[in-house]
């Protein structure tokens, strides 16, 4: 008669091995080390507050030989960064992310604080969420969990019970608070970091506040919406005002998503649509209509 409980315990002990390989050891500043992905054979993704030096970044390995690494790229928005072996050395096992968690689901923390190897903390998904606005920018979604975050997690992995990478780990939000930042989010990042060295936030020139939408514009809007941002003022030779947007308009949604509030108006102006011509949705007098707007590069 098999016994659950054994199962369970090995089942994810076999998956903390499995993700061991790809996560590594940071030295990226001068109090305790911190941990990291394997993103690439040659690129490591970990937290951005714990790299607090460009050059001289040193990497623990899982065979326990050391490297050499530079920043390749950093977004405080996300409190994620990547940095590169030297000399393009391909020295590392690529972590697999996985599909998107579900509440409840169990996960195991990993770190490798130091040099006596993978520590690791059980628990579940307790809450999702997002978008976020974060200290210094916006993350579309984010997980909590129960697991215990020991010092030096932070940039390590949250997997799955096959050791795949449901996301990153990070205490660099403040307020003592430790969030995951999924995988489908941080992977993405990650390669805009790798392919340019920063993630590009949008600019639109206004500023507003949350109102209640009527129940009539929301039939006009063909959808529940019951929130939207009031424009209540339009930067001079913005891209809004180059938009034809104007003080008294409704912004109810961004490129066909809708904008309840802030957090939603931030993660829409972040990555590939920077630069880009994008239709928004006001209402203006009441009634639906959209403009294109070219979205600006936030400095």
């Amino acid at each position: 008669m098999s016994n659950i409980l054994v199962e369970l315990s090995n089942s994810m002990a076999a998956a903390t091995e499995k993700a061991a390989v790809s996560t590594v050891l940071v030295n990226g500043r001068r109090r305790m080390p911190a941990s990291g992905i394997a993103f690439a054979p040659d690129l490591i993704l970990t937290a951005d507050h714990v790299v607090e030096q460009e050059d001289g970044i040193t990497i623990l390995l899982p065979d326990g030989t050391q490297a050499a690494a530079k920043l390749a790229g950093r977004d405080p928005g996300s409190d994620l960064a990547v940095l590169r072996l030297d000399g393009g050395k391909e020295r590392l096992t690529p972590a697999e992310p996985a599909r998107e968690a579900r509440i409840g689901q169990l996960v195991l923390a990993l770190g490798r604080p130091t040099d006596a190897g993978i520590e690791a903390s059980l628990g579940v998904v307790s809450a999702m969420g997002g978008p976020l606005r974060t200290p210094h920018g916006s993350i579309d979604k984010y997980i909590r969990t129960d697991a215990t975050p020991y010092p030096g997690f932070s940039g390590g992995p949250l997997v799955d019970a096959e050791g795949q990478v449901v996301g990153v780990n990070t205490s660099g939000f403040g307020r003592g608070v430790v969030l995951t930042i999924p995988a489908e989010v941080a992977w993405k990042v990650a390669e805009q970091l790798a392919r340019s060295g920063s993630v590009k936030r949008g600019y639109l020139g206004v500023r507003s506040e949350a109102v209640e939408l009527p129940d009539s514009a929301q039939k006009d809007l063909n959808r529940k919406q019951a929130t939207g941002l009031l424009l209540v003022s339009v930067e001079r030779k913005s891209p809004a005002e180059a938009g034809k947007l104007i003080v008294g308009d409704i912004l109810v949604g961004i490129d066909g998503q809708p904008v309840p509030d802030h957090d939603a108006l931030f993660a829409h102006l972040t990555g590939d649509v920077v630069g880009k011509s994008v239709p928004m949705e006001v209402l203006r007098g009441g009634k639906p209509q959209v403009f294109m707007v070219e979205v600006g590069a936030r400095p």
